[in-house]
This record gives C-alpha cells, sequence and structure tokens, in this order.
C-alpha cells in the first residue's frame, strides 16, 4: 500500500494546487486569529495559531493521499464516529451546559464537529458506489437512516443547530449526487406538512420535543413582549451583537481598541471569540472588514464547487459538492444568528470564530479538496 500511495504521490500534476483555495482560506484565518485576540487575549489567538499549524500538516498529508484510497475505509470512519458520540454520551464533559465535549489530556476534542466531515465522506462514497439505486427510495431511506442516527446523538448533547447543518449538507449531498426529481418531488410534498406540523408542535407550551433552553429562544426571538423578562434575555446577546456591527461605521473602531463606547469593551457578550466573532470584526474592522469576511467565505465555497465539477468521478464531485454546502449553509446560520435575522443557535464561522476541533476537520476536507483537484479532469481548453 505504500507503494501504491507513493506512486499515485509522484504521479500528480501539482501545477493544478488550487492556490486560489488556500489563499483565500489562510487570508481568512488569519483575520480570524486578529480578531480573536482582540475579542480575549493573546493566549487564545496562539492557540489559535498552532491549531492552524496542526491543521495545515493534516490537510498536506490528506491533498497527498489519494482520496479514492482514503474511502476505501469509509465504514471505518462511521463506526469511528459512532463509537466517539457515544463516547460523548458516558464519558462526555459538560461546558455552558452542554455535554459535547470528551477531556483528553491537554485536549479536547469535540465529536460533533468530526461528525460534519466523516458524513461527507461517508456519503460520498456511499452513494456513488450504489448510484444506480438514486432513483428509488431504498438508497434515500437507507442513507437517511445512516445519518439520522449520529444526528439523534448530537441532538441529545444537545446540539440543535449542528444537527441541522448536517441534514442539509445531507440534503445537498443527495441533491449532487444525481437524485431522481420524482423523489425529491414526493420527499418536498411530505417535508412541507411535516415541518409545519413539527413547528406547531414545538410552539406549544408543554412540549418535550426541545429542550427548554431552545423552545426559550425560538419563542423569545419572535415575542414583542417587551416586559417578560425572559424573552428579554434571550434576544439581549443578538441586539448587542447588531448595536455593536452597526457602530463600527465604514472602517470600524480598530483591533484591540480602548473606546469606552465599544460593546466588547463593555462585557455585553458572551463567548465573542467563538459564536459571536463576526460582531467583534463588523464593531472592530467595520463594513470593509465585515464585507471582506464574506467574500471571502463565498469564494471559498465557490472554489469547492468548481473543483467539484472537475472532479475526475462522482465521489470526488460529492466530497466538494459537501463540503461547500458545509461551509455555506453554517456561514449562513452564523451570520444571521449575529445580524438577528433568526433565533440564536450557537454556531461558529468556519475558519474565524476560535475552534481547534473545527479547524483540524474542515482543513483535513479541504486537504481532500486539494487532492480531487490534482486528479482533476482536463478542461476544453487544456485538452486543445
Amino acid at each position: 500500500m505504500i507503494h501504491k500511495i507513493l506512486t499515485k504521490i509522484k504521479s500528480y500534476h501539482y501545477r493544478n494546487i488550487n492556490f486560489r483555495l488556500l489563499i483565500f482560506v489562510y487570508i481568512l484565518t488569519y483575520i480570524g486569529i486578529q480578531v480573536i485576540g482582540s475579542a480575549t487575549d493573546e493566549s487564545f489567538a496562539r492557540r489559535q495559531l498552532f491549531g492552524v499549524l496542526a491543521a495545515t500538516v493534516v490537510m498536506l498529508v490528506a491533498m497527498l493521499i489519494d482520496y479514492n484510497l482514503v474511502l476505501k475505509f469509509y465504514w471505518i470512519y462511521y463506526i469511528i464516529n459512532m463509537v466517539l458520540l457515544l463516547g460523548v454520551e458516558f464519558f462526555g464533559a459538560y461546558h455552558g451546559g452542554a455535554r459535547r465535549w470528551i477531556d483528553l489530556p491537554g485536549f479536547q476534542l469535540q465529536p460533533s464537529e468530526l461528525t460534519k466531515i466523516f458524513m461527507i465522506l461517508f456519503l460520498a462514497k456511499l452513494l456513488s458506489k450504489y448510484q444506480d439505486y438514486l432513483k428509488s427510495f431504498k438508497l434515500v431511506i437507507a442513507s437517511g437512516v445512516l445519518v439520522g442516527l449520529p444526528v439523534l446523538l448530537i441532538l441529545d448533547q444537545p446540539d440543535l443547530s449542528t444537527s441541522i447543518v448536517i441534514v442539509l449538507t445531507f440534503c445537498a449531498i443527495l441533491f449532487a449526487a444525481g437524485l431522481g426529481w420524482k423523489i425529491i418531488a414526493i420527499l418536498f410534498s411530505v417535508a412541507v406538512p411535516v415541518t409545519v406540523v413539527f413547528i406547531y408542535l414545538i410552539l406549544q407550551p408543554n412540549q418535550q420535543i426541545l429542550e427548554e433552553y431552545q423552545y426559550n429562544r425560538i419563542v423569545g426571538f419572535y415575542s414583542d413582549d417587551d416586559e417578560n423578562e425572559m424573552v428579554q434575555q434571550m434576544k439581549y446577546q443578538q441586539e448587542n451583537s447588531i448595536l455593536a456591527i452597526g457602530s463600527g461605521g465604514l472602517y470600524g473602531k480598530g483591533l484591540n481598541n480602548n473606546t469606552i463606547t465599544s460593546v466588547k469593551n463593555g462585557n455585553y457578550l458572551s463567548e465573542p471569540h467563538t459564536d459571536f466573532i463576526f460582531t467583534i470584526v463588523g464593531e472592530e474592522l467595520g463594513f470593509v472588514g465585515g464585507a471582506a469576511v464574506i467574500i471571502l467565505l463565498l469564494l471559498i465555497v465557490f472554489e469547492c464547487f468548481i473543483t467539484g465539477a472537475r472532479a475526475p468521478d462522482l465521489t470526488g464531485r460529492l466530497i466538494c459538492c459537501g463540503t461547500g454546502s458545509l461551509l455555506a449553509f453554517q456561514s449562513f446560520i452564523n451570520l444571521a444568528v449575529v445580524t438577528m435575522l433568526i433565533p440564536n443557535t450557537g454556531l461558529t464561522l468556519p475558519f474565524v470564530s476560535y475552534g481547534i476541533n473545527s479547524l483540524i476537520s474542515t482543513f483535513a476536507a479541504l486537504g481532500m479538496i486539494l487532492n480531487v483537484g490534482l486528479q482533476r479532469r482536463k478542461t476544453y481548453d487544456e485538452e486543445g
């Protein structure tokens, strides 16, 4: 196997490395490190920098190993993922009222972050292997069950936002795989009334579907009761977030500023270096900085899709489309939360928010996308 890996490495056309994708990613992570240091202290920025270095090593390894060889063990990845999630159930550590981590010596492992990538890899191989069955419900139901099992474990942590992102990414991968339009129409006709009924049920006072804090966030977000203390508490952080972003103006107040009117300096935001990192971007880097972050995220997503369009097979295309969709959904939800367009869900902003687990898993997926690019199909211009 080692000889096969080395032979494959020598056969790559390294001029096909997607340097645009790398440039966009590292510019965005650099901005993230600077903003994290301003939002908290330099110790978090140093840890994030260490995370970027470790993630880069993982990305380079993933870039050099043929993704088809890696995905031969796709069932092993699924089993490892389930074992880690079950480990959270039995040995998980509580932080901030949620049980999402496994404490290891000098490190906290968050399996739900790995689940996002494991599911993309697993589905890419599964759907490409059985693509002849995409016109029937058998594969859709089977893959739905296989995705549903880890999602249920993540919901129990509880982590509703990550569960939603995984389900949305699953739907995007199914579409990219070539799911039959007849099946899509049937699924859509079923999903709409089910969603309506689900929303109706969770809005009932004595509902048992969502955790109490999740219910309060949703009801509080849509309530206009200014005298309800619980409602005001739910809206507090998001209202301060849009106030901070608006106060940044065109160019912002500057990183590490000591302005007394700063929302960040007044400690009106909890965990500003994770879920609400874009708030710090808006306040300290202004509209220009916020627009730059959004544009870079869009460019990264587009590069994932472009690489997928040139992939040599369906597996490579699904890896790229799945990762691009994951980044797009997660970015949209995070930005919608900090700008108070949707209820607070507690989701990080890719490449910008603090989080070593997220960095390593995302960079590993990017490494596989780079590997797909190294084996891409020739375009018409290249053939000519």
